[in-house]
């Protein structure tokens, strides 16, 4: 642990190296998020026409996987439709304030350990801050103004109630996520995104801090405004939100720091709770050197594909949340959760620091927050849920009891045939015909 301290507060590796060295890993991060990018719209398309039994695109490229790169010069050349009612400064201004903190996120995400660039020692991260995971979620907050904007100055009734949603429902689960993130401080001593992920060397976070995960996973997704919370978007009621209102390269930056969020969250996830670059369990037994040199890389983007995995196996079977549900599952729900589970973890700190078994550190407080906490709040919930279906008992019997107040037609109503098909049948039919069959001459007599 002390190591670790050193490391988020020395940060060694940072600062000293040449100007080169770090022009090399910025070009590195955006081109690697550029082409993550680009794979994760073809493998959503992909793997959401596996789910929905189609083939998904298979035309550019071989197997479809330049699919995503002929869409965005596709886009890139389209022409653009400014609205008339526009306000112009901020209607340019908006997309960039969505994609440009989307790269600045990425800039303190450890890749990998320390290696040799060059002649030179270096680590795989372009730089690392005493509060790091702080920089990441000031950046992540930073891409509300960008929708916010966009969909004010659109000049549009559709953008601009995409916009609030997007403001109110983003606000809401930042908090939630901003919590999820504390039982990770309180556990690793430090802010540092390279020393939280040193301090995973044996035990992944994902499993003492499992609760801190799931809340952090659920947070996510309606931060970047993901299906099934996508209610900033809502193509069957808002058209497509926030962005209704922009078209070909603008578009394209929407579309770009929608999937630049998702894979940082993605990396954000495999740093704070899936070990950041470690190998996955077990690989370390059978080799030594799978945690060193650049072999780390591969472990980091691979933790980040399923992460992706994650974000479109939602999307492609939960429906839609209504608003009201979404916002109050957010305040209600994961808000007061989070509260009482860092309780609970800076309760096993304390008793941990003062030398209690650690048996005992973790059981007593756990079983507070059952008998006073759990325990109680089951049986609120069972009470109100045995009142909802009275109440609804109630209702439906009230109903029964009432009159009819609209009519019923008869089991044995006959519909007429309507004008139309009678008009077609007298021009198709003989001259001299009548409908039932018989001639005038004989109707006459």
């Amino acid at each position: 642990m002390s190591a670790t301290l050193a490391v988020s507060q020395n940060l060694p590796g940072f600062g000293d190296q040449p100007i080169w060295i770090s022009l090399i890993k910025t070009l590195g991060v955006f081109v690697f998020l550029v082409v993550m990018t680009l794979f994760s719209i073809v493998f959503e398309r992909k793997v959401v026409g596996r789910m929905q039994n189609r083939i998904g695109p298979n035309r550019v490229g071989p197997w479809g996987i330049l699919q995503s790169l002929a869409d965005g010069v596709k886009l890139a050349f389209k022409e653009e439709i400014i609205p008339v009612l526009a306000d112009k400064p901020i209607y340019f201004l908006a997309p960039i304030l969505s994609a440009t903190p989307a790269f600045l996120a990425f800039s303190v995400i450890p890749f990998g350990p320390e290696v040799s660039m060059f002649g030179h020692h270096t680590a795989l991260q372009l730089t690392d801050l005493p509060v790091g995971v702080l920089v990441v979620f000031a950046c992540s907050s930073l891409g509300v103004y960008g929708i916010v904007l966009s969909g004010w100055s659109s000049g549009s009734t559709y953008p601009l109630l995409g916009s609030l949603r997007s403001a109110a429902q983003m606000i809401s689960y930042e908090i939630a996520m901003g919590l999820s993130m504390v039982a990770v401080f309180l556990f690793s001593n430090t802010m540092s995104t390279s020393g939280i992920v040193l301090a995973q060397n044996k035990v992944w976070n994902v499993i003492p801090l499992f609760v801190s995960f799931g809340i952090y996973a659920i947070s996510v997704v309606g931060e970047t405004n993901r299906a099934p919370f996508d209610l900033a978007e809502a193509e069957s009621e808002l058209v497509g939100g926030f962005h209704t209102e922009y078209s070909s390269f603008k578009f394209a930056m929407f579309f770009l720091a929608e999937y630049i969020n998702m894979v940082t969250v993605s990396a954000l996830a495999t740093t704070l709770f899936l070990g950041g670059w470690h190998a996955p369990w077990g690989l370390h037994a059978i080799w030594s050197g799978c945690n060193s040199g650049w072999f780390p890389m591969i472990w980091f983007t691979l933790k980040v594909i399923v992460g992706i995995f994650v974000f479109v196996w939602l999307r492609g079977t939960l429906p839609r949340l209504r608003y009201d549900q979404f916002m109050a599952f957010g305040w209600k729900v994961l808000i007061p959760i989070n509260l009482v589970w860092i309780l609970a973890v800076t309760a096993i700190h304390v008793l941990r620091d003062r030398n209690f078994p650690a048996w005992e550190a973790t059981a007593i407080p756990l079983a507070i927050v059952l008998l006073v906490v759990v325990v109680p709040g089951l049986m609120v919930w069972e009470g109100t849920r045995a009142k909802h279906e009275a109440a609804l008992a109630e209702d439906e019997a009230d109903e029964a009891q009432e009159p009819l107040t609209f009519p019923i037609p008869p089991m044995d109503l006959r519909v007429p045939t309507p004008p139309r098909q009678l008009a077609t049948a007298s021009v198709r039919r003989p001259a001299g015909q009548l409908p039932g069959g018989t001639d005038e001459e004989d109707s006459d007599g």
